[in-house]
């Protein structure tokens, strides 16, 4: 089981052990990390899942696709970073992955 940090902007950490399979925006609302609002229940269409993914994790996360790039270029604080957790599904691989939420989602 990964474990996943969520890091709020203020710096707060969430470290959550999360299943294979799940998507991270999944595994941040199963254990109540703030920040990720998902409204949309996932299906990639509201950005309230935006998150940060460092480059050295897009190997492993693999990378955002046309419909997801779209959605994103309409979000506040979005960068080269910028992923829907909704979008991205967890592996074992993800051990020790840092997620990071832009400060628009700071609640």
């Amino acid at each position: 089981m990964p474990r996943i940090i969520f890091v709020e902007f203020d710096g707060t950490e969430h470290p959550v052990d999360a299943s294979n399979g799940l998507s991270l925006m999944e595994a941040a609302r199963d254990h109540d990390v703030p920040g990720i609002e998902a409204e949309c229940g996932g299906v990639g269409s509201c950005a309230t899942c935006h998150v940060y993914i460092d480059q050295e994790w897009v190997a492993v996360s693999g990378a955002a696709d046309r419909v997801e790039r779209e959605l994103l270029e309409m979000v506040e604080g979005r960068c080269e970073e910028s992923r829907l957790s909704c979008q991205i599904d967890i592996s074992h691989e993800m051990d020790g992955l840092i997620v990071r939420m832009p400060e628009a989602q700071g609640f």
